[in-house]
C-alpha cells in the first residue's frame, strides 16, 4: 500500500532536486527523506531517483511516477472537500489551446483567474499539434474546427466568424481580387497540418453550400504563427477567424478581401474525457474559458 506521506515527499525532493532542501521546506530530517524514499521504491519495486554527490534526478519511471502521484494527490485532495462547496480550488490543470486563442485570449487575462484561485497550477500547452488528451494527461482541450469522431465529452462555445486577408504589399503587387474568377491570378498560403498535402484550396460558402476553387500556393505552412506572419510578409492570401486578425486589420497591418466569399464559420469546442468524473477545478476552468470565449465568438453549433 502506498503511503500518501511518501509521494508527498517524494514530489517535494523530485521538484527541488534535493534531499536536503525537500527536508527543510517539510520540516523533517534528511534521514526521514531518505528512509521515506527507500521505503516508497521498495514497495514500488524500481528505482525513481538517480542519486549523486551533485544532483538528484529523476529516472524515466520516476517521471512517469512523478505525473500519476502528482494527479493522485491532487484527487485525494478534491475528495476531501468535495462536500466543502466553499472549499478554496487546489491542485494542477492541464490544457491546450491552439496558439492564437493562448496567446490573444487567454493568457491576458491569465492573471486574475490565478490571482482568484492561487492554488492552482495551470499547465498551458499551445499547439496546432492534435494532443491526445487520455495518453497526454490533459483536463481538456480546446478544439477549433470539425471535431472527429471520438469517445471525448464536447462542450460547444459558438463558432469563429471567417475573414480572407492579405497584407497591403502584396495586394499592391498584385491587385485586389474582386470576384472569384480574379484569384486565378493571385496565391494562397496553405495552411496544413501534414506538409505536401495537395492543392491550396479557398474556401467558401454560396446559398448554404460550402465550395472551394483551387488556387495556387507560394507556401505551405504547419502553424498558425507562420500562416499569420506569411501573409504580413505579402506572400499570398489567408482565410483566418476574424478575432485573431482584428487588431491587424485596425492597424492596417492586414486588408480584408472579398468579404461577400467567406469560409465557412469555424466551431469551438472545449474537449473532456468524462462527464462523471470532472475535477471541481476542471470544472471551473472550462466554465471560465467558456465565458471568456464568448465575446469572440458567434452562435451556432458545429
Amino acid at each position: 500500500m502506498l503511503d500518501p506521506q511518501n509521494l508527498h515527499i517524494f514530489l517535494r525532493v523530485a521538484e527541488l532536486a534535493s534531499f536536503t532542501r525537500a527536508a527543510d521546506s517539510l520540516g523533517v530530517s534528511k534521514a526521514g527523506i531518505s528512509a521515506a524514499i527507500r521505503e516508497l521504491e521498495a514497495t514500488l519495486g524500481t528505482r525513481l531517483l538517480q542519486r549523486t554527490t551533485r544532483k538528484v534526478q529523476m529516472t524515466q519511471d520516476g517521471l512517469a511516477f512523478y505525473e500519476r502521484s502528482r494527479d493522485m494527490l491532487d484527487e485525494m485532495d478534491e475528495l476531501e472537500t468535495m462536500f466543502q462547496a466553499d472549499a478554496e480550488l487546489a491542485g494542477r490543470l492541464r490544457v491546450d489551446l491552439p496558439l492564437s486563442v493562448a496567446r490573444n485570449i487567454v493568457i491576458p487575462q491569465l492573471p486574475a483567474f490565478l490571482e482568484a484561485y492561487p492554488r492552482l497550477q495551470v499547465e498551458l500547452s499551445s499547439t496546432d499539434r492534435r494532443v491526445d488528451l487520455v495518453a497526454e494527461g490533459f483536463d481538456c482541450i480546446m478544439r477549433v474546427g470539425e471535431l472527429d469522431d471520438s469517445t471525448l465529452v464536447a462542450r460547444r462555445l459558438g463558432q469563429f466568424r471567417m475573414v480572407n486577408c492579405a497584407s497591403p504589399a502584396y495586394l499592391a503587387r498584385f491587385g485586389t481580387p474582386q470576384t472569384l474568377g480574379d484569384l486565378a491570378q493571385h496565391r494562397l498560403i496553405d495552411y496544413a497540418t501534414t506538409l505536401g498535402g495537395g492543392t491550396a484550396l479557398f474556401e467558401y460558402v454560396e446559398d448554404g453550400v460550402r465550395l472551394t476553387q483551387p488556387v495556387a500556393a507560394s507556401i505551405s505552412v504547419n502553424n498558425s504563427d507562420a500562416y499569420q506572419a506569411s501573409c504580413l510578409a505579402g506572400l499570398g492570401i489567408i482565410q483566418v477567424p476574424e478575432t485573431g486578425a482584428a487588431e491587424l486589420i485596425a492597424q492596417g497591418r492586414l486588408m480584408t478581401i472579398l468579404p461577400g466569399h467567406r469560409a465557412a464559420p469555424m466551431p469551438v469546442a472545449l474537449l473532456y474525457a468524462s462527464r462523471r468524473h470532472v475535477s471541481r477545478r476542471a470544472q471551473r476552468l472550462m466554465a471560465w474559458l467558456a465565458e471568456l470565449m464568448q465575446p469572440h465568438l458567434e452562435a451556432g453549433s458545429a
